[in-house]
């Protein structure tokens, strides 16, 4: 079932369009994400969600009901924001109670709600503290234990992991999904960091430039994008022009490569680095049908990163880091999975729209 239902959603700015027909659905429970760049229009569509923005056009429904003409107190709907936006003057406990005083929940079930949300976002014995007394995770949780308290039909989170260092938002990261399971919310977040959208997602939402560019799961669109940008925007990506016959397709330089799904002439695939084997020539493999050789070789622990030059295509290459490095200067001979997917034509652009 869909808690929410975006359709048709617009946004203008005298003659500038910042938004493009978006429209997307959410079911019950389920944890999506709107990922894309800066300026794509991810948080322009969070917050019109919210009510504190208005489209220019489109209608949003939540469960079943249409929201988007009332105000934003009347939507049942709950926002942490990347501020955090908590009252400095109040104490944890009369931040988390502040919202549902001002709904004239009775003081007993107002207590519980409380209790209940400090409990399950670790926060129990700091209910006296001040904001300026906590640490930024701290706070960060005081900021979606005050959504929770709410119980509202859909949870929207605006980038709230991104003013923390990177080992505390990684923390936090798997903390609010397990949150998120455990109170069986229905969650829409919006980020640009690619890592967060593929830990946290049941489906991600990739966005650019006003437009909903692909939807899909975490994996879908990571090994089987449809599109250039998604391709290259999740993670490092080799984009390679081949020439098709079905299944079969050879690479610029005569490598035959073998594809998921059929295609017919020039097309484009994406290639990810840990998709292409190398192997140092001599070590009992059979060479590649054009001299491919090792440019450069970044070491980072857990994995290898190479750039290999062949031909004229300049390719990254990622290996384990517990093989042996293979030292610039190599040539090396490459090998390609076996599920590579041709990409479809570009999004509807703003002409053909």
């Amino acid at each position: 079932m869909s808690m929410l239902e975006i359709s048709n959603i617009t946004k203008d700015y005298g003659p500038s369009r910042a938004l493009h027909p978006v429209s997307l659905s959410v079911h019950e429970g389920e944890f999506v994400t709107i990922l894309g760049p800066s300026g794509c229009g991810k948080s322009t569509l969070l917050r019109i969600v919210m009510g504190i923005s208005e489209q220019s056009g489109g209608q949003i429904r939540l469960a079943g009901k249409r929201i988007d003409p009332l105000p934003p107190e009347r939507r049942d709907i709950a926002m942490v924001f990347q501020s955090y936006a908590l009252f400095p003057h109040m104490s944890v406990e009369k931040n988390l109670g502040f919202g549902l005083r001002m709904k004239g929940v009775p003081k007993p079930e107002r207590q519980s709600r409380i209790n209940h949300a400090l409990d399950i976002c670790n926060l129990t014995g700091l209910e006296s503290r001040m904001p300026r007394q906590l640490s930024g995770g701290q706070q960060q949780r005081v900021a979606l234990a005050r959504a929770i308290v709410m119980q509202p039909n859909l949870l929207l989170f605006d980038e709230p992991l991104s003013n923390l260092d990177a080992k505390l938002r990684d923390t936090l990261r798997h903390e609010l999904v397990a949150l998120h399971r455990r109170i069986g919310a229905t969650s829409l977040y919006v980020t640009h960091d690619q890592t967060e959208a593929m830990a946290m997602s049941d489906r991600i939402v990739v966005m650019n430039a006003g437009r909903v560019v692909e939807i899909g799961t975490p994996l879908e669109l990571y090994r089987s994008p449809r599109q250039a940008f998604t391709a290259g925007f999740l993670g490092q990506t080799n984009l390679l022009s081949v020439t098709a016959e079905g299944r079969q397709a050879r690479l610029p330089w005569g490598q035959a490569v073998h594809l998921a799904a059929p295609a017919m002439g020039p097309a484009q695939i994406s290639v990810r680095p840990e998709s292409i084997g190398i192997h140092a020539c001599g070590s009992g493999t059979v060479d590649a049908a054009a001299p491919a050789t090792v440019a450069s070789v970044s070491f980072m622990g857990a994995s290898a990163l190479y750039t290999v030059s062949v031909g004229d295509t300049l390719l990254k290459v990622s290996q384990s880091g517990g093989d042996p490095l293979i030292a610039p200067g190599q040539a090396v001979a490459l090998t390609f999975s076996d599920h590579l997917s041709p990409l479809a034509d570009q999004y509807p652009t703003e002409e053909a729209a």
